[in-house]
């Protein structure tokens, strides 16, 4: 018969934007959750992480300020894995980072028991043999594994596609200011990536659009074995860093006028997107015009919209929209997941 488990040991890896907001939120769900007792076990950044010997908790209210005091140099991955696949109990690895190597080292995590929950992009849009080793290291162990937020941020995305499939539906489709000026507001804001241009390149939507693929059932091997329009004007694509590319990037706000207004002549919107057609397999980032009525182009600010095309909804799509981005929101995502998982995980 199986037997509850009273703790949960939580790795936390990445405390920035995304970060800092999650251990906001675990603070909350340690003391509104008491069964299981969420144990903050490990803490890491780059260059610095804290983490006990015999796992006593870090506690998570001052862990920020522990770590920046008491922290040691990070210690290598496999070593992590060891360290929380020898836990007196079960472990959650929350990986609030973009690292590569973090992201490869995934299946590694998952083989030893250790269940993720992350908005990583990297892992999931990364080579396909890394997305069959990922999901399959999370099966030989009875893993578990969520990244609801990394496609959306918070919004129910990948959760409603898989509803959708595993139900039987069939996927057909899926999918004011100088443009400088909204492109330095949205990196202030915190809606770009940490480089706005991975934003602006497609490489941001191709991964997201890789990670829906394939959870649709197409095997698309990476971001950049499909159509992608880059809308960093080519002078600035080799850039040093992006501060440089937006200070220059004002030099090309005519272009992107240029579009906008051959858009109005016609009475539509431009909107920089993303779409799946699965019969006819075709995956494509770009800009595309938009009339008045359509919902995307109602978008304001840091909104997502995904609509999805299939058989049960025939011409009225199934439409999931809201907040896309944020250090709170996508935090909430990972939280959620976490929350999601404890059930399994907690017998």
């Amino acid at each position: 018969m199986p037997v509850s488990l009273d703790e949960v040991y939580i790795a936390v890896i990445g405390a920035g934007r995304v970060g800092n907001c999650f251990l906001k939120q675990l603070a909350y769900l340690r003391k509104s959750c008491p069964s299981p007792c969420l144990r903050l076990c490990y803490i890491g950044i780059i260059g610095r992480a804290l983490h006990h010997v015999d796992y006593s908790e870090v506690e998570i209210d001052t862990a920020l300020g522990k770590l920046k005091s008491q922290g040691q140099a990070p210690p290598s991955i496999p070593w992590i894995i060891d360290y929380l696949a020898a836990a007196p109990s079960k472990v959650v690895l929350v990986d609030n980072t973009s690292a590569s190597d973090l992201a490869e080292a995934y299946p590694l995590f998952l083989r030893r028991g250790i269940s993720i929950m992350t908005p990583n992009k990297k892992a999931f849009s990364g080579s396909y043999q890394l997305w069959q080793d990922i999901f399959s290291g999370a099966k030989s162990a009875g893993s578990h594994l969520f990244h609801e937020t990394s496609v959306g941020a918070g919004l129910p995305i990948i959760s409603t596609l898989k509803d959708l499939i595993v139900t039987g539906d069939e996927i057909t489709q899926g999918g004011g200011q100088k443009w400088s000026v909204t492109v330095r507001k949205a990196k202030q804001l915190g809606y770009t990536e940490p480089d706005p241009r991975d934003d602006l390149n497609g490489i941001d939507i191709a991964r997201k659009l890789t990670i829906l693929s394939r959870l649709a059932g197409l095997p698309i091997e990476s971001p950049t074995s499909f159509l992608l329009q880059n809308l960093v004007p080519q002078e600035l694509q080799a850039v040093q860093s992006g501060e440089e590319f937006l200070q220059r990037l004002p030099e090309f706000d005519n272009q992107m006028e240029m579009h906008k207004a051959a858009a109005e002549r016609e009475g539509k919107f431009v909107r920089f997107v993303g779409s799946i057609d699965m019969p006819s397999r075709e995956v494509k980032v770009g800009m595309e015009r938009f009339a008045r009525s359509h919902p995307i182009a109602a978008l304001q600010g840091s909104d997502n919209i995904i609509s999805f095309y299939t058989r049960r909804y025939g011409e009225n799509p199934l439409i999931v929209e809201g907040a896309g981005a944020g250090g709170d929101v996508i935090a909430m995502g990972v939280s959620g997941d976490l929350l999601k998982t404890l059930p399994h995980i907690a017998w």
